[in-house]
């Protein structure tokens, strides 16, 4: 069983089988997740595991923790001193319960931080006491997950499949999920393909960070692009940290395996502890699918206070509570090298475009991103695309040293219309983006030319002025006035004009405004600048209304079916 499918399916069975009625169906992931892990480090533990137990019994009087010795002897990143294993577990049914403790605790200190997390500990008894343990045990142990069986890649699909499951079943919302895997090719060929110059140079060293990293499904896919598709001898360093505990656990896991660093990853929420945040750490690449839509309503007061701070990640402003995405692109950018750049690569749904008026948080923080000039471009994805909604998505590329050709500028493309149909629907997915149709948008965004699915527009396009247009206020036909003889505005009456950067607001009032309003006045002292990316508009095309004749014609055929078809019943 090699198949991502073929492996997701026999898990998905011995949840049925050994979970049903002792669980609830949300609680399924808790249990079948931690063992998976386990039994995939078990099977690379399994060729040394001799030599561990020999070499932990000659050190464990002289030393309290002999994993690092043992480490570096065989050269492996974890250990489990333990005599047991699944397989061993199996042997001694009657036992279970206490040597599966002695096995959990046997393990090195990077796995006991997994395991800890996955809070598997608290399902053992329970799944003991009602004869569930050994069951699971046994069906484990007829499964290899050794890596050179089961690659990185698949067991990457293989949790991803888990989890989208486990998520379907708690109802969980579109913002807490993972990515899926043609968004993310997108995303890292947008991302890095641009530098595959810089990539190329001999001795290359680069560092690739998610601040929601999730399973490091989009970690691991960036490293395989830069690797596969632009150099080999590229040494790329991931790093990344994650909320869920699970997730964490899964992705810490993974990185143990390989040759990844597993202290790479850390636990915890990016926007309230960032633990990536010594000696002003800084990323040459970023990548991530913040969640869509969550409220950070809970870290609003630790948020809140830094922003107070000068200096701080978000001195410029804060989005809704009910949002929390461009939190994640502020974070990111704070991360920025500020000597030789980083490029940026992030997918958001449509709230960051748009919402807020002038002088809100959101609106403040695209004016401080588009007047430094570091949004590069963003592509409009299909909608149906995500596992668990479907939204209309955005793949954001942010570049903070732009070539000389794009600095000013901003491009747009509108990939919604480039997919093909899934023959099965996953969840909400019932689209993806096909190799033919990821190279048709990257193509489009490295020729930097507007096209039927690319506009360029300067930065200051999506800039405006909100001018506050004010009108007297009259009592039986009596302009009112103040002591000072200035007229007294009429709140009632108070509109706004909201006048492009590129406009002359003068002219534009007296143009516009003025001809309708003839006794109105602006109160420039309440103008605010805002900015806003209204994506769809600027790919609208007009479909002409049909002429009545043509309207007349269908109306009339359609009546002579009718008649046809009562005909037929008549007689």
């Amino acid at each position: 069983m090699s198949n991502h499918q073929e492996i997701s399916s026999f898990i998905w069975g011995i949840c049925d089988d050994s979970l049903r009625g002792l669980f609830k169906q949300h609680e399924y992931g808790d249990v079948i997740l931690p063992l998976v892990v386990l039994r995939r480090l078990d099977c690379v533990l399994e060729p040394y595991k001799k030599e561990i137990v020999e070499i932990h019994n000659q050190f464990k009087d002289k030393r309290d923790d002999t994993s690092k010795i043992i480490h570096t002897k065989l050269g492996i990143k974890f250990s489990n001193y333990s005599q047991y294993d699944f397989e061993r577990l199996k042997q001694e049914p009657n036992k279970l319960d206490e040597n599966i403790y002695e096995y959990l605790s046997s393990f090195s200190s990077n796995v006991q931080d997994i395991i800890q997390n996955f809070g598997l500990q608290k399902h053992i008894e329970k799944l003991n006491s009602n004869d569930r343990l050994y069951l699971l045990i046994e069906k484990f142990t007829t499964v290899d997950l050794h890596p050179d069986v089961v690659d990185n890649h698949t067991m990457g699909q293989v949790f991803e499949e888990l989890l989208r499951r486990f998520s379907e079943m708690s109802n969980e919302t579109s913002g807490e999920h993972y990515t899926p895997r043609d968004v993310v090719q997108l995303l890292v060929s947008l991302v890095f393909t641009p530098d595959i110059e810089e990539l190329s140079k001999p001795n290359k060293i680069v560092s690739v960070y998610d601040p929601c990293c999730g399973t490091g499904g989009m970690l691991t896919i960036g490293k395989d692009h830069i690797l596969n598709t632009i150099s080999p001898d590229v040494s790329v360093n991931l790093f990344g940290q994650e909320l869920n505990p699970q997730t964490y656990s899964i992705c810490k896991s993974d990185f143990l395996i390989t040759d990844e660093e597993p202290d790479n990853i850390k636990l915890g929420s990016t926007l309230t502890k960032d633990q990536h945040d010594s000696h002003g750490r800084s990323f040459d690449y970023m990548i991530t699918n913040p969640p869509f839509g969550v409220s950070w309503k809970n870290e609003e007061k630790i948020i809140k206070n830094e922003s107070k701070e000068i200096g701080s990640r978000f001195e410029v402003g804060t989005p809704s509570v009910r949002d929390g995405q461009l939190l994640f692109l502020q974070h990111m950018l704070s991360k920025r090298d500020r000597n030789n750049g980083s490029r940026i690569g992030v997918v958001f749904n449509g709230s960051p475009l748009f919402t807020g008026d002038s002088g809100s948080g959101e609106s403040e923080i695209r004016k401080w991103v588009i007047e430094n000039d570091w949004l590069e471009c963003i592509v409009s994805l299909p909608d149906q695309i995500f596992f668990n909604t479907g939204i209309s998505t955005y793949i954001w590329v942010l570049n903070t040293r732009k070539s000389q050709e794009r600095k000013g500028k901003v491009q747009l493309i509108n990939g919604s219309e480039l997919y093909e149909s899934m023959k099965k629907s996953l969840g909400d997915k019932r689209k993806y983006v096909s190799d033919e149709q990821r190279n048709q948008i990257l193509d489009t965004y490295l020729k930097f030319e507007e096209s039927d699915i690319c506009k360029i527009f300067d930065n200051q396009y999506f800039g405006y002025t909100k001018v506050t247009i004010e009108q007297p206020l009259k009592e039986n036909g009596i302009v009112k006035v103040d002591r000072k003889g200035n007229r007294k505005p009429d709140s009632k009456l108070r509109d706004f004009e909201r006048i492009p950067l590129s406009e002359n607001i003068e002219e534009y009032y007296e143009r516009e405004v003025l001809p309708h309003l003839s006794e109105s006045w602006m109160d420039r002292k309440k103008d605010k600048v805002g900015y806003e990316i209204n994506f769809k508009k600027y790919f609208y095309k007009y479909k002409p209304l049909r002429s009545s004749e043509e309207i007349t014609r269908d109306l009339l055929e359609l009546d002579k079916e009718s008649v046809n078809i009562l005909n037929q019943i008549l007689n």
